[in-house]
């Protein structure tokens, strides 16, 4: 990563809030990107609720921590997918980061395995994500789950014609590649107040915002694990770069005992984000201190 993490005009970013086992995730994100190389820097916005030894630990692993404001959206009565999704609506503070001209968001719960600095290099103008599926009953409020159509597969199960259109694509908000722009910004609050809330949160709302300029890409930058079990002949782990450990697959509370989580895939992948987590060679002080500066000296 890079060594002056300031002076970058791209970088990762994740979001952290409250006292939970996040930390843990940005805390293995920061070590992953830097065993893969990256050359830029990890940013965390940080919300309010996050403990100050929280931010003196990312502050310890390179991370370039930025406060953020809390952001809530219209009061509904709806009931998100999980309790904490209400939280994630913050995430559209990033657009405000407009000290770098490209960003890649990625989940606390995300981890990257091969350098994925390529997608820094994607044409402007467009917000870039991998596709999400339906096909868990975590999505049973949609018309796509009841009727058991999946855009990863839509020949299998064809989009009756008497329901119209197919819906636009629609996309996993666990990684995606934009562009901060404060208009952009703003008009993303103004819209978010006349919007009611979906019970993905963020990841509803940012669909329908950005439904005109999404792009996807491949599932290999964001592999949400539901593909193991719903669509393994779209899933090649020898490829994948970024696992996404959404639902019971965390690996900070992983026992194996979750639903759908009783798989040797699912249990190698986690061990496999522990070996990063635990490597204390991807630590930022001992990686920092092998830097060499131009008089071919170690810098501090």
């Amino acid at each position: 990563m890079d060594s002056n993490p300031q002076s970058s005009t791209r970088a990762y970013v994740t979001f952290l809030a409250g006292d939970s086992g996040y930390i843990h995730g940005v805390v293995g994100l920061a070590k992953g990107l830097r065993k893969v190389s990256s050359a830029y820097p990890l940013v965390v916005a940080v919300h309010p609720t996050v403990p100050h030894e929280h931010r003196d630990l990312l502050w310890s692993q390179g991370c370039v921590v930025r406060d953020i404001e809390p952001l809530c959206p219209p009061q509904s009565h709806t009931k998100f997918s999980e309790p904490h999704f209400v939280t994630n609506y913050c995430k559209l503070r990033v657009w405000e980061f407009v000290e770098y001209e490209k960003l890649v968001f990625m989940d606390g719960d995300t981890q990257v395995y091969e350098n994925i600095d390529n997608l820094f290099n994607l044409p402007n103008g467009h917000i870039y994500a991998v596709m999400d599926c339906f096909c868990e009953r975590t999505w049973k409020h949609t018309i796509q789950n009841k009727i058991g159509y999946c855009q990863h597969c839509p020949e299998k199960k064809k989009w009756p014609a008497e329901l119209g259109p197919p819906p636009s694509l629609y996309f996993n908000t666990g990684v995606f590649v934009f562009e901060p722009d404060l208009s952009t910004y703003h008009d993303l609050l103004e819209t978010l107040k006349v919007t009611p809330p979906g019970p993905f949160a963020e990841q509803d709302f940012m669909n329908v915002y950005f439904r005109d300029v999404y792009k996807p890409i491949p599932n290999v930058y964001n592999l949400v694990l539901a593909m193991l079990g719903r669509h393994p002949d779209k899933v090649d782990l020898e490829k994948t770069k970024v696992i996404h450990y959404c639902g019971g697959s965390k690996p900070w509370a992983f026992t194996g005992k979750e639903e759908n989580m009783d798989r040797e895939d699912i249990k190698m992948l986690v061990q496999k984000w522990w070996e990063i987590y635990g490597d204390e060679k991807l630590d930022y002080k001992n990686m920092s201190s092998k830097i060499i500066d131009a008089e071919g000296k170690p810098m501090a």
